[in-house]
């Protein structure tokens, strides 16, 4: 007899299913989808993860704050169904956190995921940050999540390394969380962060990184390397620039030779040529967007004069 469990995992997955364009669910019995996903080793402790997970902003949050859910348990399964599990999300992304915590409970699933948050309490006027109120927040955020020990827990976008990265430290040394690091998405500030790459012991940093926007490869993705930083990578879409930029266009035909069949995938795998990034974690609130994105993470990862050649193609486009 199925247990509960076992039920809504199959109900979930059938749903999905039957809301993919035909296209896509075509594609799934290609070559490309019998691959295995390509794994990434975390450099501080050689652990595998998935080259692509899932983000929780933007459109995301979006859905999590409306009454109807039904897309983020879809894609949630569907990321976790074929091969995904790290989840990237933050206390301010409105529900996403609280909402994902739930469906994954409800399905099951909760000690499987890869669970990636942040601490971003802030002190009033730039000052430092209480610690009650950092250590509330990431107690809020084990409730949520129903599990023992959380993956990764990140100061975000550089708050106050010395107070939140000092509890971090705490809650790892405690054995609660597995991982700690800091994130950025401002090039404006990527001197800061170095200074705390530098000076900090990280097991990991956030930053955006796309195929039309490289600042990170002058600093930060090679500072990472040297000191055995893991990467997650935001907004490899450049949110929504890129998409604007290749509207109306097809993928170029030279790029199926390293697998690229769709736009995601052609954006996704320039990213993963870097030899930095440990992985690329898309927001999206569709399951056929998360299984293109993941087709990301099979095949052949573009060369460095293929790299060169998708950096060409794109820099020539229209500006978004």
């Amino acid at each position: 007899m199925m247990n509960r469990r076992e039920w809504l995992k199959l109900t979930a997955a059938a749903g999905t299913a039957l809301s993919l364009p035909p296209v896509l669910l075509k594609s799934l019995g290609s070559d490309l989808f019998r691959q295995d996903l390509i794994m990434r080793e975390i450099p501080s402790t050689g652990e595998l993860v998935p080259l692509v997970g899932l983000g929780s902003s933007a459109t995301f949050a979006a859905v999590a704050r409306s009454e109807d859910v039904t897309a983020i348990r879809e894609v949630l399964s569907v990321m976790m169904e074929h091969g995904g599990r790290v989840f990237d999300t933050a206390p301010s992304y409105g529900a996403s956190e609280e909402v994902t915590g739930e469906i994954a409970n409800e399905l099951g699933i909760q000690d499987d995921v890869f669970w990636a948050t942040k601490v971003n309490v802030a002190g009033r006027g730039g000052g430092p940050a209480d610690p009650d109120e950092a250590r509330a927040q990431i107690e809020r955020s084990f409730a949520r999540f129903n599990v023992e020990q959380i993956d990764l827990i990140q100061v975000h976008n550089l708050g106050d390394p010395p107070t939140q990265l000092g509890i971090l430290r705490e809650y790892k040394e405690e054995g609660r969380i597995r991982y700690l690091g800091i994130t950025s998405t401002s090039e404006a500030r990527y001197d800061d962060l170095a200074a705390v790459m530098r000076n900090e012991p990280l097991d990991f940093i956030g930053v955006d990184y796309a195929v039309d926007n490289r600042s990170a490869e002058e600093l930060i993705l090679p500072l990472a390397r040297d000191r055995g930083i893991g990467v997650l990578v935001y907004a490899p879409f450049g949110r929504t620039r890129l998409w604007n930029r290749v509207e109306g266009r097809d993928v170029p035909g030279w790029a199926r030779a390293f697998d690229a069949e769709s736009w995601a995938q052609f954006f996704i795998k320039f990213i993963a040529a870097h030899p930095a990034v440990t992985a690329i974690t898309p927001s999206t609130s569709r399951p056929h967007h998360m299984i293109d994105n993941l087709g990301g993470a099979r095949g052949r990862i573009p060369n460095q004069d293929e790299v060169e050649r998708m950096i060409r193609y794109v820099d020539d486009l229209p500006p978004a």
